[in-house]
């Protein structure tokens, strides 16, 4: 696994990004404002000023409307709802600029080139029900499907290993069949390690893995649901977005 320490600064919407052979990417922070229209405040304004400073035309950043399923779109595809129902989706035209909102679960962005060298770009949302339905494998097997080669896949902020606290019947239940998932928080219940376990699934299927550590609860520049809901501080989403600008 592959670790990257390169945070934007302070004056940035990104908490972190990078660039690389021409596609871009990166992971927001509450200095963007919350990037949901029904979480937060200021979504839609939030998503224009993003756009701007991604040098990019007003509406172009598109969303997904997420539900935790493992469901992977073609955003190529025409489709009958403004905001298509999803929480994954890939694409090989340069023009598209593809987001999906956090705020604990894992934000997780691939990159691939065909053989003759033209771009892919993907972008998923693995919550603890996606990931175990099969949201990354299923979104890597999309951009296979496609001639992806050379897949890398960044795995964004989300709530840690030493956070995500559950009872202790479900690490049980889970962990049997991945272990890669049992974990405990800092004060010594149980809990899972989605980055683990992602990290596991994308190596399988041959995809690099860059860690983009932090999490959510711990981090105060990052959303957190959970956060919000033990201590009170504002809720909102954060977005993990990724684009093709030569």
């Amino acid at each position: 696994m592959l670790q990257t320490p390169e945070h934007s600064s302070p004056r940035s919407p990104f908490w972190w990004s990078h660039t690389q052979d021409g596609i871009r990417l990166g992971f927001t922070s509450i200095g963007a404002g919350s990037l949901s229209l029904n979480v937060g405040e200021g979504g839609e304004q939030n998503r224009r000023d993003l756009e701007r400073h991604m040098g990019l035309e007003s509406g172009a950043l598109r969303f997904l409307h997420q539900v935790h399923s493992a469901d992977v779109l073609d955003a190529e595809a025409e489709f009958p709802d403004a905001v298509p129902t999803g929480d994954a989706w890939v694409s090989a035209q340069a023009s598209q600029a593809l987001a999906i909102m956090t705020a604990d679960c894992l934000p997780v962005l691939f990159a691939g080139r065909r053989q003759d060298g033209s771009p892919l770009i993907g972008a998923a949302h693995a919550g603890r029900v996606g990931l175990l339905g099969g949201v990354l494998e299923n979104t890597v097997a999309a951009l296979r499907e496609r001639g992806a080669e050379q897949l890398t896949a960044w795995i964004g902020p989300a709530a840690c290993g030493r956070c995500y606290e559950v009872p202790q019947r479900m690490v049980d239940e889970l962990a049997e069949a991945r272990p890669a998932l049992a974990s405990m928080t800092s004060w010594g219940t149980p809990a899972l390690d989605l980055r683990a376990e992602a990290t596991r699934v994308l190596q399988e299927d041959g995809a690099v893995v860059v860690d983009v550590f932090g999490c959510t609860l711990e981090d105060p520049d990052l959303y957190s649901h959970r956060r919000s809901q033990q201590e009170g501080t504002p809720d909102g989403r954060i977005a993990g977005v990724i684009w093709w600008k030569p």
